[in-house]
């Protein structure tokens, strides 16, 4: 039985928390605080005015791009900062200034995260397996929920920082594998030795490259592996989830991609965009990625 698409989409907006909020947007710039500094990055998407103009001029830290892949240089009000502390919950992580305009986290992730935590908290220490898991933070709030999780990214140094960020939230002892390699590589051997997982989530960039050279594009790609992380599911699997943040996906595209991967599971898929909402009642939000997840 193919599964049910609901015909709407959903909005998964995250708001602020202790540690991270959205204060001011507008003039193609957000203005954030990352737990006691304030940072602006461009956002092209925010056409509107910045409610308080003056407060970008005072952050501690300015993102200047120098192309349109994303990549640039950070300008400090005061000495350089490198790197600091943070947290979601019970995960612990570190913040880092990196050349590509994020701070090796994604904030607006912390609506996936809740919807993890919850999901988790059902199960009875499901096996989950994060692909491009980056610096771990989703697969720490797996971890934290209860679940034994296998983290794999292609990049020797976001595994690195995932392991410390492990260690930070004292989770080093946790039922944690983690794996430097090519995500395709990984699900194909996987579907080979006939492995089984109650709960599957992807993240996977526009373009990459794997740990040997191999070149990921996500429009070239993203449909066969899907369809082995569908194959992975084990039969009472919960949940395959699946972010994307390229200019010309949609929630709908990634939902008719999931329908295809899942057809003979049943379930339903939700669908639709990750939003950030500026701290306040009245405060606008950005729709920053989409996301399809299929559901038992």
């Amino acid at each position: 039985m193919p599964p049910r698409l609901n015909p709407s989409p959903e909005t998964l907006v995250t708001r602020a928390w202790a540690d991270y909020a959205l204060l001011d947007s507008g003039d193609g710039r957000k203005l954030e605080r990352y737990g006691r500094y304030t940072v602006v990055r461009p956002e092209p998407q925010c056409f509107w005015s910045p409610r308080d103009p003056a407060a970008f001029d005072a952050a501690d830290a300015v993102f200047d791009p120098t192309d349109e892949d994303e990549t640039g240089r950070w300008r400090f009000a005061g000495n350089p900062i490198d790197s600091f502390p943070l947290a979601w919950r019970d995960v612990r992580f570190t913040s880092r200034f990196t050349p590509f305009r994020h701070l090796a986290f994604f904030p607006e992730q912390a609506a996936n995260w809740e919807w993890l935590d919850a999901r988790i908290r059902t199960l009875r220490q499901p096996k989950i397996l994060n692909l491009f898991g980056y610096t771990g933070v989703a697969s720490l709030a797996c971890a934290a929920a209860g679940a034994e999780v296998t983290h794999v990214d292609a990049s020797k140094k976001s595994v690195a920082w995932a392991r410390e960020n492990a260690a930070l939230s004292g989770m080093a002892d946790r039922p944690i594998r983690w794996i430097v390699e090519d995500a395709r590589k990984y699900v194909a051997r996987e579907v080979r030795r006939g492995s089984k997982y109650d709960g599957i989530i992807l993240d996977p960039p526009k373009y990459g490259r794997g740990p040997t050279g191999e070149v990921w594009r996500l429009f070239e790609d993203m449909p066969a592996l899907l369809k082995d992380c569908a194959a992975l599911l084990s039969d009472d699997a919960s949940f395959l989830l699946l972010n994307a943040y390229a200019a010309r996906v949609s929630g709908l595209s990634l939902a008719h991609l999931m329908a295809e991967a899942t057809a003979d599971r049943g379930g339903v898929i939700d669908w639709g965009e990750l939003a950030l909402a500026e701290d306040g009642p009245d405060g606008r939000a950005i729709g920053l990625s989409f996301f399809a997840r299929w559901s038992a």
